[in-house]
């Protein structure tokens, strides 16, 4: 008596370079169980390509011109939770990492990440577990422990974010529809985990210890 082979996981690819997306392919095609349904080159294609074929998986770059990939992952989420994101990027700060596992996304690696792993990444995100690059891992592990980027909060990364890209107070609480009063709350607790007295000195702070970065 034969068995049926395993059916193929489906993987959407989502990053805005070209060579990016034909390397990963290449590399994936070498897998008899993996196969790459389709491709995007910004978060709204993206969106918009998960809703129209369905993948098992989406490999999911962050940085991506109009809607980013963090936006993107918590819009697959939200519309298709059967989906699984894993974020394959270039960035580890702290502000992303958080960013991304709160928008819903199973897994984080780096683009240096080796191709073993990564297809072995794209295996455990489709069974439903997660897949971290070792030093993503020991981030995390690090915020579980309570003592990751002083504390601060995932709202509290973003107004430091947006600080850091020089928005005023103003322009912080309408992006993410807060008070003008409530930013300021946020910036209070933010200078005190610091330990710092100001706006500049905090990013300051940030940038040194990998916390945010500006793009």
């Amino acid at each position: 008596m034969t068995t049926s082979a395993s059916p193929s996981i489906r993987i959407l690819l989502a990053d805005d370079h070209l060579v990016v997306r034909e390397g990963l392919a290449a590399i994936l095609a070498t897998q008899p169980d993996l196969t790459v349904a389709g491709e995007a080159a910004s978060g709204t294609e993206a969106v918009h390509q998960t809703a129209s074929l369905a993948p098992d998986v989406v490999l999911m770059d962050l940085q991506m011109p109009g809607m980013d990939g963090t936006a993107a992952t918590a819009a697959i989420r939200a519309a298709q939770p059967e989906v699984r994101v894993l974020v394959l990027t270039t960035y580890d700060t702290d502000a992303d990492i958080t960013a991304a596992i709160d928008a819903g996304a199973v897994g984080y690696l780096l683009k240096d990440t080796g191709r073993h792993e990564l297809c072995e990444a794209v295996r455990t995100a489709a069974r439903g577990g997660s897949a971290l690059s070792p030093t993503v891992a020991a981030k995390v592990l690090a915020h579980m422990r309570g003592d990751r980027a002083a504390g601060l909060s995932g709202r509290e990364l973003e107004v430091l974010s947006a600080v850091a890209r020089g928005q005023s107070n103003k322009l912080i609480a309408r992006a993410l529809r807060l008070s003008e009063a409530t930013v300021k709350t946020h910036l209070l607790h933010i200078y005190a985990k610091l330990d710092v007295a100001d706006r500049t000195a905090a990013v300051t702070a940030a940038l040194s210890r990998g916390i945010i970065r500006i793009d």
